[in-house]
Order: structure tokens, then sequence, then C-alpha cells
């Protein structure tokens, strides 16, 4: 797994709430009710993620399922225990 791509996608995540938020906090009703600016910016942050951070989120998947898949094709299950025992008896 590239760590590249854990962190561009970390960083565009914080990006895509951390610019609304800003933005929101230029009006001054949000600076009163910072909470309800947290929150539009956490639901437009989502919204955008979903819209154009696929690709990103598609490559820190892929490279977590092969580091899961490699781990597991090198750890011993309890099959392999249990198969070696009965053809040792």
């Amino acid at each position: 797994m590239r760590t590249r791509s854990i962190v561009v996608y970390s960083v565009l995540r914080l990006l895509v709430f951390l610019v609304p938020f800003g933005i929101m906090m230029l009006f001054p009703v949000m600076r009163e009710f910072f909470w309800l600016a947290a929150v539009f910016a956490a639901l437009i942050g989502l919204s955008l993620s979903v819209l154009f951070l696929s690709k990103p989120l598609g490559e820190v998947s892929a490279g977590l399922a092969s580091r899961r898949d490699a781990k597991r094709a090198g750890e011993v299950t309890d099959e392999d225990v249990e198969d070696a025992l009965a053809d040792g008896s």
C-alpha cells in the first residue's frame, strides 16, 4: 500500500471540510453559531467527497485490501494446524 495515496486522500478530505467551514465563518451569523457552521461544513464535505474523491478512495481501499490479503496469505490458520495434526497421527 502506498502511503502517498492515504496522505493525499486524508488531506483532500480535510480540505473539503475546512474550506466550506472557513467560508461560512466569514458570515457574522455563523460566527455566533459555529457548531451550526461545522455541521453544514461536514454535510458539504461529505457530499463533495462522495462526488469527487471516489478515485483516491478506490486507491486507498485497493491498497488496504492487498495488504490484508498479503497478511492472510502469510499466516497459518487453525485449519492448517488441524490438518497437520491429523496427518501426523
